[in-house]
């Protein structure tokens, strides 16, 4: 396994990822349940968010405690599958400054095209989480962090549901510093840029467009 990869493979979150798979599951259960194990594996990729010791006092006693530290982290969705997973991260870290970026695949050449940018300030002092369902190709996420790089984003993590071995390998060619947390690394991709098991397409499942 790519050193750069990290797969969470706690029950809880593989039960949930099987449901999601199944054709016939429901949009309204497949939405909860990405909303929910987003927040399990919220747990993987915040794990060396920077914590400072603070004074405070208990019902029976004065103790130091442990609080995040620096600048609030900022949560960067992959419009508009990603917003699935920003809901459950923001019930975590409701203090996250929160980002936006639309990249549409073309489905020709697979390649990303950009039609949205919105992105909090100071990312160069922030811990910054690059939200997106699934990693196929690799291309709109290698875009997502050119992009954000470019405003002085230095500390990211990029955390997906599924990925596939060549999205894997792609995002290690481009950026071998941006550690990736997924659920399940898959098999391989379709002739049409799709992952294989995979769930289909995340953003017309969580939606309900077709």
């Amino acid at each position: 396994m790519p050193d750069h990869l990290t797969i969470v493979d706690h029950p809880l979150v593989q039960h949930k990822l099987t449901i999601m798979r199944e054709i016939a599951t429901p949009t309204a259960t497949f939405r909860q349940l990405l909303r929910e194990i987003s927040q399990l594996m919220a747990f993987e990729v915040t794990r060396d968010l920077p914590v400072t010791m603070r004074d405070i006092e208990t019902p029976l006693c004065k103790m130091q405690g442990i609080g995040l530290a620096g600048h609030d982290p900022a949560l960067i969705s992959i419009l508009r599958a990603g917003n699935g997973f920003l809901d459950g991260m923001l019930d975590l870290i409701p203090s996250a400054r929160v980002g936006f970026v639309g990249l549409e695949r073309d489905e020709e050449t697979l390649q990303p095209m950009q039609y949205y940018f919105k992105v909090p300030q100071h990312l160069d002092k922030r811990t910054v989480i690059v939200v997106d369902p699934m990693l196929a190709t690799g291309h709109s996420s290698a875009a997502a962090i050119d992009l954000l790089k470019r405003k002085g984003a230095r500390n990211i993590r990029l955390m997906c549901l599924v990925a596939a071995p060549e999205g894997v390998a792609h995002m290690g060619e481009k950026h071998p510093d941006v550690p990736i947390v997924v659920a399940a690394l898959d098999d391989h991709l379709n002739e049409k840029g799709y992952i294989v098991p995979g769930l289909g397409d995340a953003g017309d499942r969580m939606f309900g467009t077709k």
